[in-house]
């Protein structure tokens, strides 16, 4: 065998070594990303944004000349909010499109229901839009979230709502899931910590559209202030019904329902009421030269105005930018996650928090905010929450 021959087969083992090694969804020319939204359900108000958010980011970054010379490819499945549906998606997601990660999947139904699948198919589960203790801890290698989990901040937004306020009576309507039930634990710690008890609560299935009988209950017990564990649709119908009856109890509504589609379905009924947030909502009036660029952007790419659920689509895409930026070439998951474990970004220009990582902490943030209609847009009353 002369020389060339055996350099060839050198060669050739060498490229065939590191195909073998190569991650799911990385090539030599892209990274393929995957994510499970809500394009046509009860929250595709949501799901919508969000992807729009992300694919804003990567082609940003694919516009730039991608991710170390690899260009990003963003591969969504719609769920409609629905687990069995979302347990397809992931199935798809893992063995026909091959995807490297999993990124901002929507609905914690959705999200507790195909997190073990993504996990078990050796695929980073990161950043859902399922602020879920479940999804950061007990620690993974896999799992990373940056919204501080529902517990937390409704424990501190009872709590900071109650002790401004003098409430003395304490109500919660609440989805019958997940999601619901894991509010229900921060409202009730925060309470707690005051010594009060929860006063009444009352829930309803997802897509419900009718809070007559609920609205009903919660004004007989006596609430005076009213905890909501709704999404964007419920929670204009539960205000609206309230409003209608002519009861003007206060109002706080969890981040799924902070959105700008709240006023602007809800109109009058639900000015005063309150939210909890991360970010501010992206206004273009008053918006920072980098911020109304990026509205501006946003505007002719999709045709529509970006909400806060569109510019947490692109926080949660621009961190795993980042992230994949800081391996270099050599991107797998061992070394992907490695990275995402150091990072820590600064405050953007939407107004969000500092995001930071640890090797022990996989959950980004713990703040929270709370925010008001006032005017028809949401104003921030408080800043972060902790």
């Amino acid at each position: 065998m002369n020389l060339f021959h055996r350099l060839f087969c050198a060669l050739g083992i060498a490229a065939a070594s590191a195909a073998a090694a190569q991650a799911p969804g990385v090539s030599e020319r892209e990274i393929v990303v995957g994510s499970i939204q809500d394009l046509s359900g009860p929250i595709a108000l949501l799901g919508v944004p969000v992807r729009d958010g992300m694919q804003m980011r990567f082609d940003d970054a694919n516009a730039a000349g991608g991710v170390h010379g690899r260009k990003l490819r963003l591969v969504v499945e719609d769920a409609g909010y629905d687990p069995k549906k979302g347990v397809l998606a992931a199935r798809k997601l893992v063995q026909r499109d091959r995807v490297f990660a999993f990124l901002a999947n929507l609905g914690t139904p959705v999200v507790m229901a195909t997190m073990p699948l993504i996990v078990d198919a050796g695929r980073p589960h990161l950043f859902p839009f399922s602020p879920h203790e479940s999804t950061y801890a007990p620690r993974h290698p896999l799992k990373f979230q940056m919204f501080a989990p529902y517990q937390d901040y409704m424990d501190a937004a009872t709590r900071h709502m109650v002790q401004t306020h003098g409430y003395r009576k304490t109500c919660l309507l609440y989805q019958d899931d997940d999601y619901g039930l894991e509010v229900m634990k921060g409202v009730e710690a925060g309470l707690a910590k005051l010594q009060l008890p929860l006063a009444e609560k009352t829930s309803y299935k997802r897509g419900a559209t009718d809070f007559s009988s609920q609205v009903a209950r919660l004004r007989g017990a006596g609430c005076d202030f009213v905890v909501l564990a709704t999404v964007v649709r419920e929670t204009v119908a539960a205000v609206s019904e309230a409003r209608r009856t002519g009861w003007n109890v206060d109002m706080l509504v969890t981040a799924s329902g902070y959105s700008a589609q709240t006023h602007e379905l809800g109109g009058k009924a639900v000015e005063g009421l309150y939210g909890v947030t991360v970010l501010p909502h992206p206004y273009e009036a008053g918006a920072n030269g980098q911020l109304a660029d990026w509205i501006r952007r946003y505007r002719e790419r999709f045709g529509v105005a970006p909400n806060v659920w569109s510019a947490m689509g692109y926080t949660v895409a621009d961190l795993f930018v980042k992230a994949a930026d800081k391996v270099g070439r050599d991107l797998t998951v061992e070394r992907f996650t490695a990275a995402l474990e150091t990072l820590h970004t600064p405050r953007d220009f939407f107004g969000g928090p500092e995001y930071r990582f640890s090797r022990d902490e996989h959950l980004g943030n713990r703040h929270g905010r709370i925010a008001q209609i006032r005017d028809g847009r949401w104003a921030i009353l408080t800043d972060y929450l902790k």
